[in-house]
């Protein structure tokens, strides 16, 4: 079977400009936090708002391609392994030398397109639909634009819990035991007596110390992965290696987070929502300042007025999601 296809990551995430809000000329902007007097401390909490324990590197939850229900192409080059599906996940890995793309049908019926990368290991994909049936299918490069089905498989997915695929790392937001990353989220936890507190460090983290790198948002490549370690190195990114970042420090101290790309206005943007135990899932990010609670936007916030962003985010509606890993 023959299919034509494009890139499947030619969208560039690209800043922009909102209303009243004045950006940097370098595009790498902080954030302004305490002029407006915002609360950066941890240590106005809501009521009822209990300790969190903190999660070490031996306690992560890892994605494990153990092999005890797999699926072959032909030669063998491709591997689906569909082992841990109930903890909102599937693994892939290619040992061929085409270029690979993996499509990942929902049950609801959107498709999530990826690329895989190359080298021969075993990449994570979640399956953020929930329960019910899923298509899968692994499609080789054959020449140009035209690629063929190397692999094509259904399978149906229980969830042992709705959280599942938001506290694994997968292919946009990769981290092992040994990731940089893992090690300073628990360095930021160590103050943190609660999920909202650990959301408030991160959050107050990312926005003051990643600037954002304007000259690679306008020549993003096509495929583009984003990756937490080299963001958090680099302290420098788009608006998916915020939210990459993000749901790598909230998701490896056991705090569900969802990595969401859309729209916001017109501009393809990437955002992150958060579930707390008090609250419930929040989206677009959320900001506590010891009394109110405020929708925010990790890339805006890092880069633009406070006081703008609060007006232009609102209540979300500005926001139209597309994807969620």
């Amino acid at each position: 079977m023959l299919v034509t296809d494009k890139p499947i990551r030619s969208r560039h995430f690209l800043i922009f400009l909102l209303p009243l809000l004045i950006f940097a000329a370098s595009g790498c902007g902080r954030g302004t936090h305490g002029a407006d007097g915002i609360s950066n401390s941890v240590s106005e909490l809501p009521e009822g708002t209990s300790w969190r324990p903190r999660t070490s590197a031996e306690e992560l939850l890892l994605p494990d391609a153990s092999g005890a229900e797999t699926y072959r192409n032909e030669d063998g080059s491709i591997v689906l392994d569909v082992s841990h599906t109930g903890n909102g996940y599937l693994m892939i890995k290619d040992t061929g030398d085409k270029k690979v793309q993996v499509q990942i049908t929902n049950p609801d019926g959107e498709m999530y397109p990826y690329p895989l990368k190359d080298g021969g290991a075993f990449e994570t994909f979640p399956l953020t639909g929930g329960n019910g049936d899923y298509s899968v299918k692994v499609l080789e490069n054959i020449a140009g634009d035209q690629y063929a089905v190397g692999l094509s498989r259904n399978i149906s997915v229980e969830l042992s819990d709705e959280f599942q695929p938001f506290l694994y790392p997968n292919q946009y937001a990769d981290y092992s035991a040994d990731s940089g990353t893992v090690k300073f989220g628990e360095k930021l936890a160590e103050s943190a007596g609660s999920d909202l507190a650990y959301v408030r460090e991160v959050y107050n983290y990312v926005i003051q110390n990643i600037t954002y790198d304007t000259a690679f948002a306008e020549n993003t490549p096509v495929n583009y992965i984003p990756d937490p370690d080299q963001t958090l190195q680099r302290k420098k990114g788009i608006c998916f290696d915020y939210a990459s970042l993000m749901t790598a420090l909230l998701r490896s101290q056991g705090v569900p987070t969802k990595l969401v790309t859309g729209y916001s206005g017109k501009a393809y943007h990437a955002w992150i929502s958060v579930y707390l135990r008090d609250r419930g899932w929040v989206d677009h990010i959320i900001y506590f300042d010891g009394k109110d609670w405020t929708l925010m936007d990790p890339t805006l916030g890092a880069n633009n007025d406070a006081k703008a962003v609060k007006k232009y985010v609102g209540n979300g509606s500005n926001y139209t999601v597309k994807y969620v890993y």
